[in-house]
Parts: C-alpha cells; sequence; structure tokens
C-alpha cells in the first residue's frame, strides 16, 4: 500500500452511517477527530465490539482508521463502524472476503424504525381503553 494510499468503507445500521478510511499505519483509531475512547466515554467495550474485523483477521497494529460517523445510538454506531471496516478490508484484499463473510461481518442489519401511523400513539400502540 503506498503512503497516501486508502480505501474506503461504508456501513449502515438503524440511522446511524459510518465512513471508513483505511491506511497502513499502526493501529491508530480516530473517530470524528477523537480517540476511540473518548469518543465512547471510555467503553473499552464499544472498542472491542468496533475492532472485531481487524482481530479476525489478526491485523490490529497494521492499519490506522480514520472513521466519520453521523446519527444513531452508540450500539447503532459500533455496528456501522464494523460493517464500514469490513467492506474496506474486503475492497483492499477479495481473498480476504471470504473470512468476512463467513464470521458474518459483511451483513447488513435491515432493521429500521418503524413509522408511526395516524390515529396511534407510536407505531403500533393504541390508545388506552378507558370504561368510564
Amino acid at each position: 500500500m503506498a503512503k497516501n494510499e486508502y480505501f474506503y468503507g461504508l456501513g449502515r445500521r438503524k440511522s446511524a452511517v459510518a465512513r471508513v478510511r483505511l491506511t497502513s499505519g499502526k493501529g491508530v483509531v480516530v473517530i470524528n477527530d477523537k480517540p476511540v475512547l473518548e469518543y465512547f466515554s471510555g467503553n473499552e467495550s464499544f472498542e472491542y465490539g468496533l475492532m472485531e474485523p481487524l482481530r479476525l483477521l489478526q491485523k490490529t497494529d497494521s492499519f490506522d482508521l480514520s472513521i466519520r460517523i453521523t446519527g444513531g445510538g452508540q450500539s447503532a454506531q459500533v455496528d456501522a463502524c464494523k460493517l464500514a471496516i469490513s467492506k474496506a478490508l474486503s475492497v483492499m484484499n477479495e481473498d480476504l472476503r471470504s473470512t468476512l463473510k463467513k464470521n458474518g461481518l459483511l451483513k447488513r442489519d435491515p432493521r429500521e424504525k418503524e413509522r408511526k401511523k395516524p390515529g396511534l400513539r407510536s407505531a403500533r400502540r393504541k390508545e388506552q381503553f378507558s370504561k368510564r
């Protein structure tokens, strides 16, 4: 990989969108211009989940990640990042695609929030029945 060359991946989950730039480096991960643990308020389980594709391929110290995240909650953001990282790795090297696919890291979770219907309190919740 050349010095300024990078690989791009886009991941979505619920309403979260993650854009990842994968460059060769020493394993530095930056999310929205902040270190990972600072972005997730010191929650190491989110960082652990985020690095799953790289850990699976044993390349945690081989790449630097620059991530832009918008929307969603923290859990959805982590899942969107996982998908984006996996896509960037598969673009970089087609041979890694089968390993990532076997472990379910290239699958997009299609579940979205259901829209609110007219006459109801939320998507399916009805008004509470009152006898009097």
